[in-house]
C-alpha cells in the first residue's frame, strides 16, 4: 500500500473509532486530528469535511465485511461453524458491524444507497451459506441474516465482561438459536402500552422534536425548525426548554416512563406467579417492543445517548437506563441459570436486533414487523434452555 494510501486509511480507521464511541455529532475534524497525530490542515487534504469523511468510513466498514465473509466462508462448514466464523470474523472488525447503523441518517441519499445495496449483497452470500435448500422465504432468510448482523455487532453497545474466546461462544450460541426460528410463525403479540396523548404545548414539542430527530439526526435539526413544526418561533420553545439538549433529555425521560409502566403491566399481570423468569422477560420483550414502535422517543433517546454523557441533567435518566437492561440481565441469568455476565451478552443481542431494525426502517411500517421483531427476541433470549445439573 501506498503511503498516501495508508495514512488515509489510518485516518478513517482513528476516524470511525471516535464516530462509534462518542457518536458523529459530537466528535469534530481537530478530535480526528488529534487522535491520528496529525495536523487539521492535513486531514483536509484527504477528505473535504466531516461527512466526506463519514461517508469513507462507512464504505470502508462495508469493505471490511465483504472480507471478513470471504473469509468466513473460504471453507464450507457446518451452519454452527459458518456461524461462528461470520460471528468471529465481525467481533474483530466491530466497527465495520456497527458504524452505518448508527450514522446512516447522516449519510447522503446516494452513499446509503450504496451501502444498502453492498450490505444487502453481503447478506445474501451469508443466507444461501446458512440455510441453502431451506424452507425458507426470500423476506425470512433476509430477516434472519440482518438480525444475525446485529447478534455481531451488538457488543459495540456494552462493556465487554467475559473474555473474547467466551462471548464468542456465547454470541454464536445465541445466533444459533435465531436461525432455527422461523418468522412467518411468529405469533400475534397481546400485550401493549397505550401512547400518553400529546395535550400539552410541551408534549407537542417533544413529539415534533423527536419525529425530527429520528429523521434527521439530533446534530442537524434546530430549535427554529421544532418551533416551526409546532407552529412557534424558534425562541419561544425556550419558553419551555432551556436547550435543545434538554428536550432530549425530555424525550428520554418521557421514553422512560413509558418502559417503567411497561415493567408494572408486567409484573401486576404475573399475579400469583411473580417468581417465572422467563415468563417475566418474555412480557418485557413484548413492552419494549411496542414502546420503540408505537413512538420515535425510545428509539431517539437511545441513538443519541452519546449527546447526554456529559450532560449533568441527564445522569438520572441514564442511571434509569441502565436499571432497566439489568432487570432484563437479571431474569436471563435466573430464567437460564447463567452467570450475569453471559446473560448481559445475550440480552444486547436480542435489543440490537430491534433497535437495528427501527434504525434502519427495516420493514418498520409492516403490521406484523412488531409481532416477529418480538419473536425473534424471545427466540434469541429463551430458545432451547439447556438443562442443569441439580
Amino acid at each position: 500500500m501506498s503511503r498516501p494510501a495508508d495514512r488515509r486509511r489510518q485516518l478513517i480507521e482513528h476516524a470511525a473509532a471516535l464516530f462509534v464511541e462518542r457518536g458523529y455529532p459530537h466528535v469534530a475534524m481537530a478530535d480526528i486530528a488529534r487522535a491520528a497525530g496529525v495536523t487539521a490542515p492535513s486531514l483536509y487534504r484527504h477528505f473535504t469535511d466531516k461527512r466526506d469523511l463519514l461517508g469513507a468510513a462507512v464504505l470502508s466498514g462495508v469493505d471490511d465485511l465483504e472480507i471478513c465473509t470471504d473469509r468466513a466462508l473460504a471453507t464450507p462448514g457446518t451452519r454452527a461453524q459458518t456461524t461462528r466464523k461470520l460471528i468471529e470474523a465481525i467481533t474483530k472488525r466491530p466497527d465495520s458491524a456497527s458504524l452505518w447503523r448508527w450514522t446512516g441518517a447522516y449519510l447522503s441519499d446516494a452513499q446509503n444507497r450504496e451501502v444498502a445495496l453492498r450490505t444487502r449483497a453481503v447478506l445474501r452470500r451469508w443466507s444461501d451459506a446458512l440455510f441453502g435448500d431451506a424452507d425458507l422465504a426470500d423476506w425470512e432468510r433476509s430477516q434472519l441474516t440482518w438480525a444475525l448482523l446485529s447478534v455481531a455487532g451488538s457488543g459495540t453497545v456494552h462493556s465487554r465482561r467475559l473474555s473474547a474466546a467466551r462471548e464468542l461462544d456465547e454470541l454464536t450460541d445465541r445466533a444459533l438459536r435465531l436461525l432455527s426460528l422461523r418468522p412467518a410463525q411468529a405469533p400475534p403479540r397481546p400485550f401493549a402500552v397505550p401512547s400518553s396523548p400529546s395535550t400539552t404545548r410541551r408534549d407537542e414539542i417533544l413529539d415534533a422534536a423527536s419525529q425530527l430527530f429520528a429523521e434527521r439526526g439530533y446534530a442537524d435539526v434546530g430549535v427554529d425548525e421544532i418551533g416551526a413544526a409546532v407552529g412557534i418561533s424558534g425562541p419561544s420553545v425556550y419558553n419551555h426548554f432551556s436547550s435543545k439538549a434538554a428536550i432530549l433529555v425530555g424525550i428520554g425521560q418521557r421514553s422512560a416512563a413509558r418502559l417503567e409502566a411497561g415493567v408494572i403491566a408486567v409484573y401486576g399481570a404475573a399475579g400469583t406467579q411473580p417468581d417465572d423468569p422467563a415468563a417475566l422477560l418474555t412480557g418485557l420483550v413484548d413492552s419494549y417492543v411496542t414502546a420503540i414502535t408505537a413512538t420515535p422517543d425510545l428509539s431517539v433517546s437511545f441513538n443519541n445517548s452519546p449527546a447526554l454523557a456529559t450532560d449533568p441533567a441527564a445522569v438520572a435518566l441514564l442511571d434509569s437506563q441502565r436499571r432497566y437492561v439489568a432487570r432484563w440481565i437479571e431474569l436471563l441469568a435466573a430464567a437460564e441459570a447463567v452467570p450475569a455476565a453471559e446473560a448481559g451478552v445475550g440480552v444486547h443481542a436480542a435489543l440490537s436486533i430491534v433497535n437495528d431494525a427501527v434504525r434502519l426502517r427495516r420493514g418498520t411500517s409492516r403490521p406484523e414487523f412488531g409481532s416477529q421483531m418480538a419473536y425473534l427476541m424471545r427466540g434469541v433470549l429463551l430458545g432451547e434452555v439447556a438443562s442443569v445439573d441439580p
